[in-house]
Formats: structure tokens, sequence, C-alpha cells
């Protein structure tokens, strides 16, 4: 006799699915909402270099600590609560932020918009499982949910841009209370609550060693990305390591664990985690390449920068989608992601006929082609994680695959950094009789070359300008060439792991090992 057909999705649901991409968006966007906002910040607060580093770093360092935490305590206490209880908080610490009046203030208000934001992220797509039951309504709304969360990032410099012309650097936080009071009032009314953990207690020694696990690691790979030192940063990286390990030992021999780890042995979980997490080394990795390109190589304003930025989104807006409905009529979702590593390999490699003089739509399309490509995995893997987890485990799942986001981010930036970085001074050649001072930055980055050259006689600063331009392009090119060999890896990872897609269902806890 055949199972009835889950019950479809109305429009109820899909008017609660627009309520949760509110908290999505703006989450996202704060990651890149200060771009523009740090001239204005430095001016009104005055903060040291380390202040302002940590006013820039302190919101996603504790975003990605929290996240498992938060996704786990979800499955406990009910996600719709702790989406209601995020946004509240969420909607008071942005005022705060807006406000502050030291930059010890704005670094605490920071910190608990990352607690904040870390109870949002994985609510919004844990509930998609509580609220469309039908696998084909679902992969539509996770196609839309990952749609959301890179179109944010995106969105997040060009906001702020907007903002900053017309209103005081407080409003780029102020922004979201509104929009907090609004999910407050709406979804209480559109969401359905989510089936809950009610065994054993939370654990929080687990909470506490995986925020002593991850945020070690996540700070050192930055580190080393941004400073290019790997003293101290190599050892938060092997501390957070080890650290982890005591975590996982926890999670295997707990009577009430925050992760069930047997969902890792499930080829689509930890296939799709994996692909999820290189994913966003490409997409995230690349950025800081593509932004530079526009700004210093090609001379945009930032918010010239920032609108072609988004560019790219516009056009692969239907990416996700057409994957969906792809996978939907019954194409094997390990060729789909496999053919978006490869689509992305590609636009990568494109962008090896990138030079200071070519025109703006190469970048356009080579950007497309590898978001577009990128968008589409990352929606299929986001489908894979919700499918895999039975419905009481769908936060702690969810908070898996945000994390994999922010190490394969963070990755990103500091290996192809790394690579770019190594190549741009390696190549750099430098016009002779430049003052020792102007040398030294130039050889740093290609902003401390644009910095010096302004200040050089006309065409010794244009003679360093036009080399330092040059040796960027050449670390371009090599960030391309890693990112594509990447990709490519990535493709090959997913035919070989993303095969069983066995549904889940729910589950008894384990009984003490």
């Amino acid at each position: 006799m055949n199972e009835p057909s889950p019950p479809l999705a109305g429009r109820r649901e899909w008017i609660g699915l627009a309520v949760l991409l509110l908290p999505l968006l703006l989450v996202s966007m704060d990651v890149s909402v200060l771009y523009f906002a740090v001239p204005f910040i430095s001016a009104d607060l005055a903060p040291t270099a380390t202040q302002q580093l940590w006013i820039f770093d302190i919101y996603g360092f504790v975003l990605a600590g929290l996240l498992i935490t938060m996704g786990a305590l979800g499955d406990r206490i009910g996600r719709r609560r702790l989406l209601m209880i995020g946004a509240a908080a969420f909607g008071v610490t942005s005022a705060a932020a807006a406000y502050a009046g030291s930059a010890e203030a704005l670094i605490a208000t920071r910190a608990l918009l990352g607690i904040g934001g870390a109870t949002l992220m994985p609510s919004t797509l844990a509930l998609i499982r509580t609220m469309f039951h039908d696998a084909k309504q679902r992969a539509t709304a996770i196609a839309i949910w990952t749609a959301a969360l890179t179109f944010g990032v995106a969105l997040g410099p060009i906001l702020s841009g907007f903002l900053l012309e017309h209103f005081w650097w407080g409003s780029v936080f102020l922004i979201n209370v509104p929009f907090m009071l609004l999910l407050v009032g709406l979804v209480p009314v559109l969401v359905p609550e989510s089936p809950r953990l009610t065994e054993g207690r939370f654990d929080l020694p687990g909470a506490a060693l995986s925020l002593a696990a991850v945020l070690p690691v996540i700070w050192g790979v930055k580190e080393i990305a941004a400073e290019g030192d790997g003293t101290l940063a190599g050892a938060a990286i092997v501390t957070g390591l080890a650290v982890g390990a005591v975590f996982l030992h926890r999670q295997r021999t707990s009577a009430y664990p925050m992760i069930d780890l047997a969902l890792f042995r499930r080829r689509s979980f930890s296939g799709a985690v994996v692909i999820n997490l290189l994913a966003m080394f490409g997409l995230v990795g690349f950025a800081i390449f593509a932004t530079q390109l526009l700004q210093t190589v090609w001379g945009m304003t930032p918010l010239e920068a920032a609108l072609w930025s988004l560019a790219p989104s516009l056009l692969v807006g239907g990416a996700a989608p057409l994957a969906t409905s792809l996978a939907q009529r019954g194409v094997p979702r390990s060729r789909l992601v496999a053919a978006g590593f490869g689509l992305a390999a590609a636009g990568f490699a494109g962008m090896l006929t990138i030079d200071v003089d070519t025109p703006l739509w190469t970048l356009i399309v080579c950007s497309a082609c590898y978001a577009a490509g990128l968008i589409v995995v990352m929606a299929l893997s986001a489908e894979l994680i919700v499918w895999a987890a039975p419905p009481e485990r769908a936060g702690a799942a969810s908070a898996v695959s945000e994390t994999s986001s922010e190490f394969g981010g963070a990755l990103g930036m500091a290996v192809l950094g790394s690579l770019g970085t190594a190549v741009y001074r390696a190549g750099l050649d430098l016009p002779g009789g430049l003052p020792a001072e102007a040398a030294h930055a130039a050889h740093e980055t290609l902003a401390g070359a644009a910095a010096a050259s302004a200040a050089l006689p006309g065409e010794t600063g244009a003679a360093l300008l036009t080399a330092a331009r040059t040796a960027f392009v050449d670390g371009l090119h090599a960030a391309a060439i890693g990112a594509a060999l990447i990709m490519a890896t990535a493709a090959a990872i997913a035919l070989l792991t993303l095969r069983d897609r066995t549904p889940a269902t729910a589950t008894a806890p384990a009984p003490h090992p």
C-alpha cells in the first residue's frame, strides 16, 4: 500500500518563508555592512588600530563560534521560540550599536549582535524543514533561502554606502530595528513551532567546548590571511583543533549530545558539509581580489565598486531555482553539484584573461559564471543537509552547515589571499629611487602602493602605481588558478560522495554507550 503524499504548503507557508528571509538578509548583511562606515566611525570614536580590527571581526567570530550551540539549543526549546528571542536581542543590540559612544562600547555591542545572529541563522533554515513537508517545495524554499543569503552579503556594502550618504554611521545598525519588530510580530502568526528534543539536559560543557574549538581556529585562519604571520595564529589553530577533538569525544560518549555524529556516516550529509565548505572557499576567498580590482586597479569609487559587484548576483538569481527544478525532474544531485563546481572552475579560469586594461564586462561574465555555479552548489548542499537530518535534529544540522561556511570563507581568504600576496610581492618591479618607506608600503599591499604613489612626484608615482597594478593582476591570476583547481577537486568529491539520499526520520536519543 502506497504511503500518503505529504501535505503541500499553501500561501501561509510561503508568506512565512518571506518573513524568515528578513533575519537572514540582515544577519548576512551585517557581515559586510561596515565596509564603508569605518572612516566615519574612526572620525567619531577614534578607535586604535587594534580596536578597529575588532570592530570588524568580533561579529563574525562570535557568530561562527555560537552557531552549533544555538542550533542545538533551538532543537531543545523550539526553533521558533529561539528565533523570537534572537530577533528581540538583535533589534535591541542594533540600536545600542547605533548609539555607541566609544570604540569599546561598539565592540561589545557587535559581539552581542553576533550572539543574536547565531540564534537567527540556523533557526531560519531548520524551520523550512518544519514548514515544507513536500520534498519539491522544500527544495524550492531552500533555493530561495540560499539566494537570499548570498544576496545579503553583496547588498551590505551598497546599503551602507547609500545610508552613509544621507545619515550618520549609526544608521547602518539602526536599519535592523524595524525589520526585527516586523519579524517578532509576524513569526507567531505565520511560522509553526518545530518538533523538540525533550529527553535529557542541554549539554552546557559541550557548548563551551564547541565555542573554545571554533573561535581559535577561525581567528587563526583569518589572522594568517590578514597578517601573514603564522606563529601565534598557528598555535591558536592547533589549540582549537585539540579542543575540537575533546568536543567530538564528548559528543560520542554523551547520552544526549548536541550533534548526532551518526549523521556524518551518511555520505549525503558529510559530503554536503564538505562541498558547502569548498563553495564558500571559492566565493569568499576570491571576493577581495574582485573588489580591489574594481577600486584600486580600475579606479572606481567604493559605491561604484559595490554596485558593479552586485551585477553578477542579479544575473545569476535564477541559478539555484533552475538547479532545484532539474533535481526535481530526476537529474542526480551529484551531477548537478559537479556541474556547478565545473561552471565555477570555468569562471575562475576566465579570470586569467583579466588585465589592467580589460573591459569591465569580462569581469562581470567571469564573476557571473563562478557565482552561478557556487550558488547552485550551496542550494543543493543545504537541501541535502536538511534532508539527511531527522526533524528534531535539523537545527544542529543547519548550524553545522553554516559553521562549515564560516570555515570555508576563512580558509579561502587565507589560502587564496596568501597565494595572491606572495605572487604580488615576488613580481613587484619597483621603480628606482623610491624612498624606503614608500617601497615598504608598496611591497606590503596594493592599497599601500596606491597611497604611496599619491605622495610621490608625478612620473615616479605613476610608475609605482602601474608596477603595483600589474603585480596585483599577476597575483589575481595565481589565486584564480588555485580556486579553479579547488573547484575541479570539489566536483570529483561531489560525484563520489553525494549518492545516499534516504530521508531521515525522527529518532529517539541514542542510549549511553
